[in-house]
């Protein structure tokens, strides 16, 4: 085994490599950008070194630093986590020729899982089901359009470098084609360098099953069950549990076998995946989509049901060790889900959000390489997670937070504990999935296992609200008249006192202007106890718990920014700006793109800047024809939510009405999975 692991990630992820190497009495050292310099991946390693700025490209992407600060520390071995360079084939090169043990797959192995093209056909090869789709690398337009019309609609384009959802776009409507190509590739290149695509049958109401393999370098390969992925958004996953409802045992096995032989057609060593699209109706007909070769996300879930360590199995292969048991002894014990806790405001389209955590509370029970079996009898519940109170979480890093995994001897237990846990779940100052996930765990097909990858977007209106209760108001009500009740001793002035009395008058209710999305005037009605970190209101005879830092109040997952209005300020602004539209940013993030200038004619939907966060692009267009009034920012200007980029006057004879002007997305954002 290894005296030193250097981990070459961040957040929830080198955390979680940390305290394996921690429990395994390995040293390890951690990598941090300035932007990091005290993030909890950094506290909790055994020593840790500044890799650069805080871009990506300058610190965590930065092979020559990482390699650097691995020499310097004496580490011998690297743990890339996921994401950044976990499946870079280059990077997996240069650790070798560093003389540095890179904990994942040889090289070639990366580079050849890499290429979705070469993938397809070296396991179809191997006698692995594949989707029906385009064959051959370097297809031109035409041909891409020529492969889609043989497959039939729907069609599914992809690229063929990278992973995790970006860049696909399904396509049913055949007059789009052409257009839809040419944006596949303008995202395929900006997110991979490479806009190389391929086209495939879209299965509706597909399942996402895949399944997780561990290999040595001694010949031994063996798979650990499957894991239900179906539960996404824009192609990013969002709950995955193990097993799946889906799968019988005769399905299971056989699946596992295609995955084997999967991870044998390509010399694989260490942890992968193999992932396959499932139709609903028909479990026994699975494709093979792609390999991921690198620990996933969702690891955890499979942790739980075999009782095994995968980073544990990670270090121990990579360090030369065989695999200490066969696939007979591999039993799948009870059942798991696991949520990924990210940083987006399911109201606003789930855009990027950002701040400093100001309250924290994370459900957590023991975890760990000799406590995996006592986990499951310790409540069940886990939380893998990068935060601590007074992080920073800003725009230039992947948004999932952290990720909270339930355990139950069966599915309907283990979904009750995790809606629990996330219900307890408190993150303040930053905009979170948290609630949204809770009640996506009580929606009737997800308790019933009827599950599939559209199944989140046919039904998130229903799942996401943007009325306020009443009594986040009457909460927040409370905290600013209790912050106005006189402290002093002795006598008081009565006009001192936030009671509403008046001098030979009729007491006049105590208001606050407030605003969440739209500003109320609200007047406290019920009763209420503030502390510095509840507050408890009864309304109508119901008692409402909420915890509270700063402006913010959260329950059950729930968080609410609650600020005072000014309506005097607003109405100034509103007058400022008579006969204007003003754009303001989504989400904080970089405005990467300003495609007009001051003075400007515009059209109505005319593209006119870029916000990027979190790897999301949102595309800032005109809301109806004019004149570009005001610009307040140039490409690489940072930006707060709801800050004004530009303002467009309108012309005179412009009367159509539009949507939000914040009107198209351009997303795929996620780099994790």
């Amino acid at each position: 085994m290894f005296d030193t692991v250097l981990v070459a990630n961040r957040g929830e992820i080198a955390v979680r490599v940390i305290r394996t190497l921690r429990s395994l009495g390995v040293r390890s050292v951690a990598v941090f950008s300035d932007a990091d310099a005290d993030a909890r991946h950094v506290r909790e390693a055994d020593t840790a070194v500044r890799i650069g700025p805080a871009p990506a490209a300058e610190s965590y992407l930065s092979m020559e630093r990482l390699l650097e600060a691995a020499l310097r520390t004496g580490a011998q071995a690297v743990h890339p986590g996921y994401g950044f360079l976990a499946e870079n084939a280059g990077f997996a090169r240069a650790c070798a020729e560093a003389g540095l043990v890179f904990i994942g797959p040889p090289a070639e192995a990366i580079s050849l899982m890499g290429d979705k093209i070469r993938a397809k056909e070296t396991v179809k090869a191997a006698g692995v089901p594949v989707v029906p789709g385009s064959s051959g690398s370097g297809l031109t337009d035409a041909e891409l359009a020529e492969a889609a019309h043989e497959i039939g609609m729907p069609v599914l384009l992809k690229p063929s470098a990278g992973g995790g959802g970006k860049g696909m776009r399904l396509v049913r409507d055949a007059s789009v084609l052409g257009d839809e190509i040419a944006a596949a590739r303008r995202e395929a290149r900006a997110s991979f360098g490479d806009d190389t695509l391929l086209v495939e049958r879209w299965i509706d109401r597909p399942r996402h099953i895949e399944i997780q393999v561990l290999a040595d370098a001694h010949g031994n390969v063996v798979h650990l069950g499957e894991r239900e992925c179906s539960l996404q958004r824009r192609h990013q996953k969002i709950i995955e549990e193990a097993p799946s409802v889906l799968l019988d045992e005769a399905t299971r096995a056989a699946m596992g076998e295609a995955a084997v032989q999967a991870a044998r057609s390509c010399g694989y060593r260490g942890a992968g995946t193999v992932e396959f699209i499932v139709p609903g109706g028909d479990p026994s007909s699975y494709y093979f989509m792609e390999m991921n070769t690198r620990l996933q996300v969702e690891h955890p879930v499979t942790e739980l049901i075999t009782g095994l360590d995968l980073v544990e199995w990670q270090l121990r292969v990579a360090a030369g060790e065989p695999l200490s048991f066969g696939q007979k002894d591999i039993t799948l014990t009870g059942h798991a889900i696991e949520a990924r806790i990210c940083a987006e405001d399911p109201s606003r389209g789930f855009l990027p959000s950002g701040g400093t955590v100001l309250s924290l509370h994370e459900p957590q029970g023991e975890w760990g390489s000799p406590l995996l079996e006592r986990s499951r009898e310790l409540g069940g519940v886990r939380t893998d997670s990068g935060l601590s109170e007074g992080t920073e979480v800003g725009s230039l890093y992947d948004p999932m937070l952290s990720k909270v995994i339930a355990y139950g001897p069966d599915r309907a237990t283990a979904l009750r504990k995790l809606r629990a846990a996330l219900a307890a779940t408190v993150i303040l100052g930053v905009q979170t999935n948290a609630g949204f996930l809770r009640r996506l765990l009580a929606h009737p097909a997800v308790v019933a296992g009827e599950l599939d990858t559209g199944l989140v977007e046919r039904e998130v209106d229903g799942l996401v609200s943007a009325e306020v209760p009443e009594e986040v108001y009457e909460a927040a009500a409370a905290v600013r008249l209790d912050a106005l009740k006189p402290s002093g001793e002795g006598w008081t002035d009565p006009f001192s006192v936030p009671s509403g009395w008046r001098l030979g008058g009729e007491p006049k209710p105590v208001t606050f202007p407030l605003r969440v999305f739209e500003p109320v005037e609200y007047a406290p009605r019920g009763t209420h106890t503030v502390t510095e970190d509840q507050v408890c209101v009864v309304l109508d005879g119901v008692r409402h718990t909420f915890h509270r830092a700063a402006d913010w109040l959260g329950r059950d997952g729930d968080a609410w920014h609650v600020r005072d209005h000014d309506p005097v300020a607003a109405s100034l602004t509103r007058a400022a700006h008579s006969g204007t539209e003003s754009l303001t940013a989504p989400m904080p993030g970089t405005v990467t793109v300003v495609k007009v200038a001051v003075g400007d004619e515009v059209t109505a939907g005319q593209s006119l800047l870029v916000v990027e966060a979190m790897k999301m692009e949102h595309v800032i267009s005109a809301p109806h024809a004019g004149t570009v009034a005001e610009l307040d920012v140039t490409p690489g200007t940072t930006v707060a939510m709801d800050q004004v980029l530009a303002v467009i006057a309108p012309h005179e004879d412009a009367h159509d009405d539009h949507d939000d002007p914040h009107n198209h997305v351009d997303t795929d954002a996620e780099a994790e999975e």
